[in-house]
């Protein structure tokens, strides 16, 4: 089959029945939203439990480092269990959108997971991470970029 000179040059292929992705991404207030609503829902009771019940006051939590440290890296196993099982966390499910990987479209494994969200924690230090989104035409953040998963509105 001859191939056409502008598709050779592109790399593009030769049969453009390659579907491209079916998901379209997901909003950048829901995604905002979808965080506030697992902070709230998962990570504010966890706190809550280890300031009062463990420790036994908030002086103590605040004193430390080791509680706040596990207290972050169990929020971080709880939200790769549920991306990992369901591609989804309570908030995901409010605004309906899902974490997919990038490469297979579907959820992600439970290491990807926990490595985005350790990706998260870095971003976040640095600010400028989080704030990507706000730069790029698909909106995904550094954490997105380097665990390879994207956000994307869920097709029921």
């Amino acid at each position: 089959m001859v191939k056409r000179w502008r598709e050779v040059k592109q790399k593009k292929p030769k049969n453009s029945s390659q579907k491209e992705s079916e998901h379209k991404n997901a909003f950048v207030a829901q995604r905002i939203k979808a965080f506030l609503i697992d902070m709230f829902m998962i990570n504010m009771p966890l706190l809550y439990f280890t300031t009062y019940v463990v420790l036994g006051s908030k002086e103590a939590f605040q004193q430390s480092s080791i509680a706040i440290f596990v207290c972050t890296v169990i929020f971080g196993l709880i939200l790769s269990i549920f991306f990992s099982i369901k591609g989804q966390t309570p908030g995901y499910k409010a605004y309906e959108i899902k974490l997919i990987d990038d490469k297979t479209e579907k959820k992600p494994t439970f290491f990807r997971a926990f490595f985005r969200y350790f990706c998260f924690i870095l971003a976040f230090v640095t600010l400028f991470g989080v704030l990507m989104m706000f730069f790029r035409k698909d909106s995904r953040n550094l954490h997105d970029i380097l665990s390879k998963t994207r956000i994307v509105k869920n097709q029921i």
